[in-house]
């Protein structure tokens, strides 16, 4: 467990964005407000000099994961302060260091880095830029693994996700007791790193806690929790490594699949279409059914993080406070809404009696502290 200090944004809910702004002693007079896209009202200062800039690791904008997540929440933070970010996306990892220099040379005032691949760039760029102000995402920038972020001018942005996995767990083992008929479930990584890894031990432990819970015996296959040993790609690339992968996986008779690690999950989802029929598919970070509408029959639910939410708080707080900004770690989890699960869409009617309000339970009894679920790759 990390001891870096921790720090709520102004919200995952976006409590405070128009608070933050109207509140710049310096900011110029504010324009009519905007919707922030919640409900809460933006203002946004007339003439504001500001440039919010963003970096992609090699899984690109079109990802459907966590690149393209914080892409909309630059975008909508962009929009809402009347300024156009500059991003920059990457196709390699020799990408990492020349963006980055290039944005420092347009004069960016924040740049958010997505990924842990982007760690040991943004690190130099940081130190070597002190005026500047960053951001990563899934990350905390240490490198030397001694507890602090590397360079005192970024901010980690970086998400618990092993309550979410553990009620998408729980739904995959309902599933696969009640209605697939295996009892069997699946997951498989990108790459062994705990923001992967996370989701993973999460998940088993929620197909624990179901096994517990109705005297069953539902299986993982691809992860053990206790050895910390499993399946994984080896990157993060929808190629034909991680078709393989997943192969592995679904040849073992499981009714559910969980591919950890962006557009990991497109090579599943093809091999699912060709050769086996009826088992379903649980998307990361991002709400899958809406990304993918036309697989939205084998998606039976996403544990996501709130990676757009967070990149745009981060980015409306850069904008407002300057070399003030807060640079203490943010962590999404079950509580502050900066992870959960999505809705169950075309599923929704097929699920086990009873399972909704199972999931509600588990949810407020983890968020309480009446349950507490441990993962040791938690952030």
């Amino acid at each position: 467990m990390k001891t870096m200090k921790r720090a709520a944004l102004s919200g995952l809910a976006v409590t405070s964005a128009a608070i933050l702004l109207a509140a710049c002693g310096t900011a110029p007079e504010a324009e009519t407000p905007v919707d922030a896209g919640d409900g809460t009202e933006v203002e946004v200062p007339e003439g504001l000099d500001f440039l919010p800039c963003l970096i992609s690791d090699e899984g690109g904008w079109n990802d459907r994961s966590f690149n393209q997540s914080a892409k909309t929440g630059m975008d909508r933070a962009g929009d809402d302060l009347g300024v156009t970010p500059t991003e920059m996306e990457s196709t390699n990892s020799n990408d990492y260091g020349p963006n980055l220099s290039a944005l420092v040379d347009e004069g960016c005032d924040l740049i958010v880095s997505v990924g842990f691949n982007l760690s040991a760039a943004t690190v130099e760029s940081a130190l070597a830029n002190p005026h500047l102000n960053y951001a990563i995402i899934d990350d905390w920038a240490d490198n030397d693994f001694d507890g602090e972020t590397d360079a005192p001018n970024i901010r980690p942005l970086v998400f618990d996700t092993v309550g979410a996995a553990f009620l998408g767990g729980y739904a995959a083992a309902a599933y696969s007791h009640e209605i697939g008929g295996s009892d069997s479930v699946g997951t498989f990584g990108g790459m062994q790193i705990p923001s992967v890894t996370v989701f993973m031990d999460g998940f088993a432990l929620g197909v624990d806690k179901y096994n517990e819970e109705h005297d069953a015996d539902v299986s993982v296959v691809g992860w053990n929790v206790e050895t910390q040993e499993g399946l994984f790609t080896g990157g993060f690339e929808a190629n034909d490594r991680a078709r393989q992968t997943a192969e592995q996986v679904l040849s073992q008779g499981v009714d559910v699949i969980l591919p950890v690690g962006g557009p990991i999950y497109t090579p599943a989802i093809a091999a699912m279409r060709d050769s086996y029929e009826g088992v379903v598919l649980l998307g990361v970070d991002s709400d899958l059914v809406l990304e993918e509408p036309d697989n939205a029959d084998i998606i039976l639910v996403s544990i996501m993080k709130a990676i757009d939410q967070a990149t745009y708080d981060a980015t409306v707080e850069a904008a407002q406070d300057g070399a003030d900004f807060n640079t203490d770690a943010y962590i999404g989890t079950l509580e502050n809404g900066g992870t959960g699960l999505s809705g169950f869409h075309d599923f929704e009617s097929e699920l086990p009696d009873g399972l909704l309000d199972e999931l509600a339970d588990l949810q407020e009894q983890l968020i309480s502290g009446d349950l507490v679920v441990e993962s040791e790759n938690s952030p």
